[in-house]
């Protein structure tokens, strides 16, 4: 495998765990409800346009984050397409967040430790 696809592969692997992080973070802080699209969007504006994960995974975290109680959603018709389906991050996915956030930064901070050669 040569760099580029080992970087590739490298990043998909370290997407697969932090997309629900993500996900959640951002509807945490969002006022209202939002759709996968619109989600999708939002990522891809706070990475300067490029876009980190997949539109395509995006939807089936949602799902599992909804089914597990930590998002609660709701069907909209729309006039310009299919329905879409509108998530909001409930009370059990609030507190799934700041426990998964201190495990982020404790897990960020042993790799740049490292990485930045802090460690024996």
């Amino acid at each position: 495998m040569d760099d580029e696809g080992q970087g590739r592969k490298f990043q998909k692997d370290l997407n697969a765990g932090l997309v629900a992080l993500v996900l959640l973070a951002v509807l945490e802080r969002s006022p209202e409800d939002l759709y996968g699209y619109e989600i999708a969007k939002r990522l891809q504006r706070a990475n300067e346009g490029d876009a980190l994960f997949k539109e395509g995974t995006i939807y089936p975290v949602l799902r599992t984050l909804s089914a597990s109680g930590l998002l609660t959603s709701r069907i909209v018709p729309s006039y310009s397409g299919p329905p879409r389906r509108y998530y909001r991050i409930t009370d059990e996915g609030r507190a799934v967040l700041q426990q998964w956030t201190g495990i982020w930064r404790q897990t960020r901070d042993f790799v740049d430790r490292f990485i930045e050669g802090q460690a024996s």
